[in-house]
């Protein structure tokens, strides 16, 4: 079953956050479906630019639908993550997103507001709910790199004319989380200061936190040993700052580095433990399997799990 995010935010907003995951192939929207229905927990689905290109936009819809057979208890949404107007456009014609990312970030803020509005009056028109960026992410993700040096925090006093020039329905805000496995250059963490400012800025405005996986140190170190080269340095949003956070009005949290790590350390100890196999399914069903146990324990994180009964 969908819901709009904002039926989300509106009940989760300071208790609880709703995870949002990148999903790329059917072992990951298995793991993510099965998960979420055994959990009771809400959950949004997200498909980047890239994911579009690799699998075929209609490919993954069909999946996701699929799924939602598969799993009726269910509750989640359709996002697209990191789109240009394009992809915004072209996922608001298709009927099938619930909610779309327009990401203008790299943008000067006057250039930033123009673009983000055109997307948010074509979305109101067919109640699309849309998220935008003020503030630069750094790091890597998909086809997405931003030098270290670009990288900036998001400056608070903008925050409540963006909203009112743009009325897009939540923020994603640079705090300094990053994309990629390496998130945390110094390990200066997540920036309350200017999360606290934004929420008095917004009070009860959802916030979104990009770049909020963990990286765990325990699935690098088992990566290398599996003939993996990891840098060491790799590190993400610890625990703690990630409930922390949701009491400061974040309510949407993106997945995407660690099912990746996840996928590496299971296809690579699969394959060193059983180099005479070849077939995609049994590597596949470990995979399922991981991420599956790996969503429980996030929803649990978050507080979303049981969550699902809210929405009916």
């Amino acid at each position: 079953m969908t819901v709009s995010p904002n039926v989300f935010f509106e009940k989760c907003y300071g208790k609880y956050a709703i995870a949002a995951v990148n999903v790329f192939t059917m072992e990951q929207i298995h793991g993510l479906f099965r998960a979420g229905q055994k959990a009771n927990a809400p959950f949004l689905v997200q498909i980047t630019p890239v994911a579009r290109n690799y699998a075929n936009p209609d490919m993954l819809l069909a999946m996701i639908e699929a799924a939602s057979r598969i799993y009726p208890k269910a509750k989640y949404a359709i996002h697209l993550d990191h789109g240009s107007e394009s992809h915004a456009f072209d996922a608001i014609a298709s009927g099938k997103y619930n909610s779309v990312m327009i990401d203008a970030s790299h943008d000067n803020f006057d250039e930033n507001v123009n673009r983000t509005k055109a997307v948010v009056d074509q979305a109101h028109k067919e109640n699309v709910y849309v998220e935008a960026e003020l503030g630069v992410l750094s790091g890597v993700e998909d086809e997405i790199s931003v030098d270290e040096r670009l990288a900036k925090y998001t400056q608070p006093k903008e925050v409540e004319m963006f909203v009112e020039r743009t009325h897009c329905d939540s923020l994603a805000v640079a705090v300094g989380t990053s994309h990629g496995a390496y998130k945390f250059v110094g390990g200066q963490g997540i920036q309350f200061d200017i999360l606290e400012e934004i929420q008095q800025r917004l009070p009860r405005f959802p916030i979104v936190l990009h770049g909020g996986s963990a990286v765990s140190q325990e699935e690098i170190e088992r990566i290398n040993r599996s003939g993996g080269n990891l840098n060491d340095g790799a590190s993400g949003v610890s625990p703690d700052e990630i409930i922390k956070s949701i009491s400061y009005g974040v309510c949407k949290i993106n997945i995407a580095t660690d099912t990746r790590v996840l996928w590496a350390r299971v296809y690579r100890e699969f394959f060193r433990d059983k180099p005479e196999q070849f077939d995609p399914i049994m590597p596949g069903k470990e995979y399922m399997d991981a991420y599956e146990q790996f969503m429980l324990e996030k929803f649990d994180l978050l507080g979303a799990t049981g969550k699902a009964s809210q929405f009916v």
